[in-house]
Order: structure tokens, then C-alpha cells, then sequence
């Protein structure tokens, strides 16, 4: 098992295989910011891999960025931990990112109130598996709508963790996307010219 983990954790995923980008205004809208999701060409672990006799392992950490927000754990595209104590998933996302803000596809099929109480961290540091980063939101509401968006105030990290602090449970959702830009870009945002 630890091969298979070690596997899917050195898997990238492509640029480019959805969800694009959007632009953001700052300020008085003389300036203007690209995002993309930067999660897209990330990494991704978690404390660990549910596998099941009749369906294998379907539920890799990296099936959370491929690009596939199909809500069906079955379909094979959604992450899944076994019944851990704070549960984990971790993006690295390569290098320090600005992120604006990240939206998770919960699990659709069954069970989508696990993710309640869930925490999006984001930062530089791995102490604790990267649970001590600081907090970009709370999940307070995982099952209506399915698809969430988390504003996360251009924090800077490197990782992004979801975590369910302080409890014994399976962690599981089918897609996230984190919008941000590499912290060492200048052109983080361009000027735009604006006319009246």
C-alpha cells in the first residue's frame, strides 16, 4: 500500500484541465489580477486511502484536482481517507501562491454532512502535516449547495489543507479548485486601462 501511496502522490496533473480563470478587481478597479486554478499542476496527499473489497481504491488523494467535479464517489473521481482522527487532504501547490479563493464539489452520492466542521487551511509550513497553517474558512453547510467557493483574502501559502479538526470521521469531496498567483510574479496585477 505504501507504493501505491507513494504512486499517486509524484501524479500531476496536466494545466489546463478545467476550470480556466477569472479576473478580480482590487481597489478602485484600476488594477486587475488574472487568477487560474493553480491546483491544476499540484500535488496532492492525504492521512490516508479508503479502499473497499468490491471497488478497490478509487478514492487517491489526486482525484480531488483532476479536473473532474463528478460528485459521484463511485464514478472514480473522488477522494476518500479511512475513519481517522483529523482527517487530512494537503495540496502542494509547488511554491508560494496569493489564493483568492478555493471551491470544493462536495461528495453527492451519500454522505456529504461528513465534510460539516471541515477547515481549509493555507500556508508554508508542514508542522502537523500542514494543520496548523492558518485558517481560510470553515465549512459550515457541506451538503446544500454541492459546490461551495470559499473567499480567502489572498492569503500566501504553499499548501492548502482540508482538515476535520479534533474529530474521528472519513474526509471526503470529489473536486477542489484554489485560484491564485505564484507570489514571485510581478505581474500579479496589471494595470487596465479604464476609460469614461
Amino acid at each position: 500500500m505504501f507504493f501505491l501511496l507513494a504512486i499517486s502522490f509524484l501524479l500531476i496533473v496536466p494545466y489546463g484541465a478545467s476550470q480556466g480563470s477569472y479576473s478580480y478587481c482590487e481597489g478602485d478597479c484600476k488594477t486587475s489580477c488574472q487568477y487560474e486554478n493553480v491546483a491544476l499542476r499540484g500535488r496532492a496527499t492525504q492521512s490516508s486511502v479508503f479502499g473497499n473489497t468490491k471497488y478497490g481504491y478509487v478514492s487517491w488523494p489526486i482525484n480531488a484536482i483532476d479536473g473532474n467535479p463528478d460528485a459521484d464517489y463511485y464514478h472514480g473521481s473522488c477522494t476518500h481517507t479511512n475513519n481517522d482522527m483529523s482527517p487530512w487532504w494537503r495540496l502542494d501547490l509547488l511554491r508560494n501562491h496569493r489564493i483568492s479563493k478555493v471551491i470544493i464539489t462536495n461528495r453527492g452520492d451519500c454522505c456529504g454532512e461528513r465534510l460539516n466542521g471541515g477547515e481549509i487551511l493555507i500556508g508554508s509550513s508542514l508542522a502537523n502535516n500542514g494543520n496548523n497553517n492558518p485558517r481560510c474558512a470553515q465549512i459550515t453547510n457541506s451538503v446544500v449547495p454541492l459546490t461551495q467557493s470559499f473567499d480567502c483574502d489572498n492569503l500566501v501559502g504553499r499548501y492548502v489543507n482540508i482538515v476535520i479538526p479534533g474529530r474521528q470521521d472519513f474526509l471526503h469531496f470529489c473536486e477542489v479548485a484554489v485560484y491564485g498567483v505564484p507570489t514571485h510574479d510581478d505581474n500579479f496585477c496589471e494595470s487596465s486601462v479604464t476609460t469614461q
